[in-house]
């Protein structure tokens, strides 16, 4: 056998040893996605069920970390009035918004996980725990808070729960500097929503996070293994 044919035979024996190799990698890959992908769906709907049930929204502590400062600077305001009472149908009223606004934020979040590709399983795999979460947070809260403030806003404009507020408040203008200097029923109403709305999101994306660490082990070794 001349040279140039061995030289030839050992090309075709790594082209043919490469192909096989980038074969199987890729089906590691895909595969690795694939448990990815159904871990964040199952956090996703872990966490839309909870809010589909007022009572397990108020009882979520996931969502409760999630208050921004102004409505608990509101809440313990109202509490310290003696107005205990408001504070309870604050949060009634805000967890049946939370429901009202399920099947605007389904979509948005399946649509960004089916979007996950190999690249950015090799982040979560270079990143650890908690990665996965981020990139969602990143890709889709601004849409979900375009997609679910109005939601919010109409319910609690329908509850009035504003109205309440400043009827419990005899007429002061706290609702206003808790929320922002802001004057108008409208735009209270609106600043009061947008928080509500804050708290949603980032609640959902603590639900989904906690899904995840608790998936961890799963996740990076299915995604490590293509590595």
């Amino acid at each position: 056998m001349t040279k140039n044919t061995i030289l030839v035979a050992t090309m075709a024996i790594a082209t043919v040893g490469t192909t096989a190799q980038s074969c199987v990698a890729l089906a590691t890959s895909t595969v690795g996605l694939a448990v990815l992908k159904q871990i964040l769906l199952g956090g996703i709907t872990k966490g839309l069920n909870i809010f589909s049930n007022k009572d397990s929204f108020m009882g979520n502590q996931l969502i409760e970390a999630a208050l921004p400062q102004q409505l608990r600077d509101l809440n313990n305001t109202l509490q310290k009035v003696g107005l205990s009472n408001l504070v309870q149908k604050e949060k009634e009223y805000i967890a049946e918004a939370a429901a009202f606004t399920v099947n605007t934020s389904r979509p948005i979040l399946i649509n960004a996980v089916n979007s996950l590709t190999a690249e950015d399983a090799g982040r979560i795999a270079q990143g650890g725990t908690g990665v996965a979460t981020q990139i969602l947070r990143e890709r889709t809260s601004s849409q979900l808070m375009a997609a679910i403030a109005p939601k919010v806003d109409a319910k609690l404009n329908e509850f009035g729960l504003v109205q309440s507020l400043n009827t419990a408040l005899s007429g002061t203008n706290l609702l206003g500097s808790i929320l922002g200097g802001q004057n108008s029923s409208n735009m209270l109403t609106s600043g009061l929503s947008n928080f509500a709305a804050q708290q949603m999101v980032n609640g959902l994306f603590n639900i989904i996070e906690s899904h995840e660490q608790q998936n961890s082990t799963t996740i990076l070794n299915s995604i490590k293994a293509q590595q």
